[in-house]
């Protein structure tokens, strides 16, 4: 068979000029063009998964799997902060609530699976997945610090809630800056994951070449280019979307649009998990979820305060902060050993689905 006639994410191309077509034509079809922006960004945000797959390949596995993390995590950016913009701060929030379960659940769930499957058992840099386990513990308690001041003093403090959010936001970023100083220059060598050789059979030359850093870095800014220009076509479209499919702004958010603005690591994780390159699946799935954390968080909170009428805090629902703190448990116990298995995967979806039903069922 033909190579263009294959399966391909590349065919939903297609609903890039679809969403526009719709934006413009047609602009009371609110839920045809929310549906048709998730479906045009979702192969934008594999181009940039596929370029920084390729970078990672000139890098190594540690630094890789952070350029994907953060370049995959560029899309989830621009949507929130499109979305600040706009004044839809509780749908940023829940975005952000939803790109960490993802990832820590549904991406690294689909990744422990899908290799699994393909290998018996597999195995990862211990050292470094515990390191990424513990940030994440850190990120859990940066949300529910807030969220129990919050609870404590009561609506009426948010001039305090507003400080606070801000000073958890520096100490946030100033420990995401100390954790890539350890990973990339102090202690780097504790994070270098070799590869498979049975990644280097598939990986051999003839069979596949990385492409050159001026390629993936010109697909990388075409992509994104391209991803915030959709973006503002489906944030525009969410709330008349989640009111025509009477779901809440939380679900919306917590689901639909963080599935959306991950779909770079989804893809992306599981395809190198499937050649047995573990350390990098796992780099990309936990540090990415680290990443939205302890930087994309913290920084949202900052420049909200120039954005829309309403400036963003740090204090989470506590749905929000159970479902957070309860996947971070579950991965971290996962990916603490160093070795993995196919119904180690089902399990971590099978949360990402209770979860799910969570939300759903929440009222608005």
């Amino acid at each position: 068979m033909p190579d263009y006639l294959k399966p391909s994410l590349n065919w939903l191309l297609v609903f890039v000029p679809a969403a526009a077509a719709l934006e413009y034509l047609a602009p009371e079809r609110h839920t045809w063009i929310f549906f048709c922006a998730c479906a045009a960004i979702i192969p934008l945000a594999g181009f940039m998964g596929r370029a920084t797959e390729h970078l990672a390949e000139r890098t190594g596995e540690g630094i890789g799997g952070l350029l994907n993390a953060t370049f995959g995590n560029a899309a989830e950016m621009i949507i929130a902060l499109v979305a600040l913009r706009r004044g839809l701060v509780e749908v940023v929030k829940a975005s952000l609530t939803g790109s960490i379960l993802g990832n820590v659940l549904l991406v690294l769930g689909a990744a422990v699976l899908t290799g699994g499957v393909r290998y018996k058992e597999q195995r990862f840099n211990a050292t470094a997945a515990r390191s990424q386990a513990t940030m994440l513990t850190l990120a859990a308690i940066a949300l529910i610090a807030p969220a129990g001041y919050h609870h404590i003093v009561g609506a009426g403090a948010r001039l305090a809630e507003s400080r606070l959010s801000i000073d958890i936001s520096l100490v946030l970023l100033a420990t995401y800056a100390a954790s890539l100083l350890f990973s990339l220059h102090t202690h780097k060598r504790l994070f270098v994951g070799e590869a498979s050789e049975a990644c280097a059979v598939e990986d051999a030359p003839g069979k596949h070449r990385p492409w050159s850093v001026g390629r993936s870095l010109a697909v990388l800014g075409g992509a994104t280019a391209l991803v915030a220009w959709v973006s503002e076509i489906l944030v525009g479209s969410v709330e008349a979307t989640a009111k025509d499919l009477g779901m809440t702004d939380v679900f919306i958010g917590v689901v639909v649009v963080a599935i959306i603005g991950n779909a770079a690591e989804h893809s992306t994780a599981v395809l190198v998990a499937g050649k047995n390159r573990m350390d990098l699946a796992i780099g990309i799935a936990i540090g990415s979820s680290v990443q939205i954390a302890l930087f994309v968080a913290p920084v949202l909170v900052l420049v909200s305060r120039f954005l829309g009428d309403r400036p963003m805090d740090l204090v989470f629902t506590l749905p929000e902060v159970l479902a957070v703190g309860l996947a971070i448990a579950i991965a971290g116990q996962i990916a603490g050993d160093g070795e993995s298995n196919w119904l180690e995967g089902v399990q971590l979806l099978a949360v990402y689905v209770i979860l799910g039903l969570l939300f759903y069922f929440l009222p608005g």
